[in-house]
């Protein structure tokens, strides 16, 4: 009966590892029940799920699923994964932010992986630090905005000089005639 229990558990992990593009580990040692649920809240909400299992059934997940094995200096202690769906830079920046919160000392971000390449801490840290998909659109598209907009203000300098020109001989003309 256990070992069915276990099969299961393999399967359904390796369903959700299916969907995802990160897998980033940590370790939970000591967290409260409230610490847990407001960091899988935090998770959730940037696209990712938290996810406990033992060290050895998720690495046979992991290679059922056709990932590569997970360092092993990550897969000791209790580790807690964190699976991302949707953006693996934001669900990278809620962890970091949760494991340098100077309040608790009971979560420790590890290292993960990311479309198939093992992720340092330091890679985990440099890949929070990147800005969001949403802010990198943004930056991307005023680049591409910015000649366009200076060719308008170029354009639109030309037609307000020559204006401002009609306005300045209007005013002349006003004082030297103001019967007129």
């Amino acid at each position: 009966m256990p070992a069915n229990i276990k099969y299961d558990l393999v399967a359904g992990i390796k369903e959700k590892l299916a969907k995802t593009k990160a897998v980033y580990v940590g370790e939970y040692r000591g967290m409260t029940v409230a610490q847990s649920t407001a960091l899988r809240a935090k998770v959730r909400e940037a696209g990712g799920e938290l996810k406990i299992a033992k060290n050895t059934l998720f690495e046979i997940a992991l290679k059922e699923a056709g990932f590569n094995a997970l360092d092993e200096k990550l897969m000791s202690g209790p580790n807690i994964f964190a699976l991302c769906y949707d953006d693996p830079v934001s669900v990278a920046k809620v962890l970091k932010e949760y494991a340098s919160d100077k309040t608790q000392k009971a979560f420790i971000l590890k290292g993960g992986q990311l479309e198939g390449q093992n992720l340092t801490l330091e890679q985990l840290n440099a890949l929070a630090d990147l800005p969001s998909k949403d802010v990198m659109r943004a930056q991307v598209v005023r680049t591409i905005a910015a000649p366009i907009s200076g060719f308008v203000n170029v354009l639109a300098g030309t037609i307000r000089g020559f204006v401002t020109c009609l306005d300045q001989i209007r005013d002349k003309k006003e004082k030297e005639n103001p019967a007129a």
